[in-house]
Parts: C-alpha cells; structure tokens; sequence
C-alpha cells in the first residue's frame, strides 16, 4: 500500500490493486480488487478474489472472501459475514447477517440481524 491520507483522524491507505482506501486497521488481500473510490474501514477484514468497487463501503468487523462482488453505493459493516460467489449490488448488509453461495441482494436491499442466505 502506497499514499497514506488522513479521514477523521484514520489513517487510510492507497490499495495496490484498484488504487481504493483501505484504513491501517482493516486486513485486505493483495488479490482483492478494491476501486477508486471505495474503502474498507474499521476491523473488516476482506480476503480471496473479492471486488469492491464503486463508492461501496465494508466497516465494523465484516467478513468478506471468496469471490463476492461488492458494488455500487454498497455498505457492509457490524459483524456481516459475506462469502462464495454472492454480490451485493448497491445494497446494505450489516448485524450478524451471513450471505453464501450465489446469493445476490439487489440495489435498495438492507439486510440485518442474524438473517442468513444461501
């Protein structure tokens, strides 16, 4: 990671692949693909061949691996677990939400609690 930047007193810094924020606290993968203007905050944790891109935010202490997309204006945070080939597409996801397999949550979609889909 390259050009540190200060947000609110995090320190964020410049993700080799895709040129997105990743915050000094959060664990991303070289091999994920995070964008422009997309940011992984907080403790999240993002592993595997995943790709956030658009203005799509992943906060708190979420889990994300595999091959899940993440996009759009997305927002991932609390304790949400996201993993297979799932995509979340402009939607919000967070609590203890746990989302597998080819599951797909469309633009609009907020996903809470301890719901689980697979």
């Amino acid at each position: 990671m390259k050009n540190k930047k200060i947000i609110n007193g995090i320190i964020f810094y410049r993700h080799l692949n895709g040129d997105g924020l990743v915050a000094e606290t959060a664990t991303v993968a070289k091999t994920v693909y995070v964008g422009l203007k997309a940011m992984v905050c907080d403790n999240a944790i993002v592993t595997g061949n995943v790709r956030v891109s658009g203005d799509a935010k992943i906060s708190g202490d979420a889990k994300i691996s595999g091959n899940v997309i993440v996009t759009g204006d997305a927002k991932i945070s609390g304790n949400a677990k996201i993993s297979g080939d799932a995509k979340i597409l402009g939607s919000e996801v967070s609590g203890n939400a746990k989302i597998s397999g080819n599951s797909v949550v469309y633009v609009g979609a907020k996903i809470s609690g301890d719901l689980v889909l697979k």
